[in-house]
């Protein structure tokens, strides 16, 4: 027998597949009540604004995103090969079985743009997958591994907006070319001027 996850989590993954699914527009309390399968009034108990059900489904979103980050340190290889294997591996994740993820981040993203304090809880999420990446880019020798890091995040965020919502979303890159693609972008931004 399994057993259910715990009542934030189940309401947090109903509303992520909720907006993945509906948009913004079809989240509400009571949908996320049904999609769950729990009784009426369950979300608002826990989530009792939208702003609070928004906040709740990023959170879950960041969280799951981060799960497969294994701490740098304990990783093998060359710095720049291990960065390139993460960032390949994270990218080809977040379009395949991370797929609703990607598209209710990216909804969210857009709502944290009229939202100033989805905005904070957005940047401020964000920020530890920046941290990773100016470490990594650190320890390949970036000069700028904090400026990298923003530009490789953009780079990223790029790459999943295209091939989800963007021209590219009826050909999606494939695990391949998206290691292909990374290690020219790493290579083109970890160049030295002569």
């Amino acid at each position: 027998m399994t057993s259910q996850p715990p009542r934030p989590t189940l309401i947090a993954d109903a509303a992520i597949a909720l907006i993945a699914e509906r948009g913004l527009r079809g989240l509400t309390h009571r949908a996320v009540d049904e999609a769950a399968g729990l009784p009426t009034g369950s979300t608002s108990n826990l989530a009792r604004t939208r702003a609070a059900l928004l906040e709740l489904a990023l959170t879950r979103i960041a969280e799951l995103e981060s799960a497969g980050f294994l701490d740098p340190a304990l990783m093998p290889g060359s710095p720049r090969e291990l960065l390139a294997q993460v960032a390949a591996d994270g990218l080809h994740q977040a379009l395949t079985s991370g797929r609703t993820l990607t598209v209710a981040r990216i909804e969210l993203a857009l709502e944290a743009a009229r939202r100033p304090e989805l905005r904070d809880v957005y940047d401020r999420l964000g920020a530890r997958f920046l941290d990773v990446a100016a470490l990594l880019l650190a320890r390949c020798g970036s000069p700028e591994p904090a400026a990298d890091a923003r530009r490789l995040i953009r780079w990223c965020d790029g790459v999943l907006f295209n091939a989800t919502a963007g021209s590219g979303h009826g050909h999606p890159p494939t695990s391949a070319e998206l290691q292909d693609d990374v290690a020219r972008y790493l290579t083109a931004l970890l160049a030295r001027p002569e």
